[in-house]
């Protein structure tokens, strides 16, 4: 899946646990992304069997999207605790997690979830 795809799956998930629907004015919003381009990308996501879109319009995770954006969501997560562990500030290891998320080897993930086990105070 491409990073693009990651970004919406992740997005979705996101506004799906503040949110008992998310429409695609949602995503677009979230992302700063026009309400055009975002359903051409639902379209898409659509397609793959990642989501669908139920009689009111709310966009729904299928199985294996839910899998995908909370395996995507995770990887955020553990990255940025990782550099916040580090000192960097929330913000900024926010933002670089975002972009690092989609790139990572299992093998460099994995080391990162020991650290942050071994050393988080949560």
């Amino acid at each position: 899946m491409k990073e693009s795809g990651e970004n919406y799956l992740e997005t979705i998930y996101m506004l799906s646990q503040h949110s008992d629907g998310v429409h695609a004015i949602d995503v677009a919003n979230a992302l700063g992304f026009s309400k055009p381009s975002v359903t051409r990308a639902l379209g898409i996501l659509k397609n793959k069997g990642f989501i669908f879109i139920d009689d009111e319009n709310h966009i729904v995770l299928t199985s294996e999207g839910g899998k995908k954006a909370k395996e995507i969501y995770d990887r955020h997560q553990i990255i940025t605790r990782f550099w916040v562990l580090h000192g960097v500030s929330e913000s900024i290891a926010t933002e670089d997690a975002c972009r690092m998320e989609h790139d990572i080897s299992e093998e460099t993930l994995a080391c990162i979830k020991k650290f942050v086990k071994q050393h988080d105070q949560y």
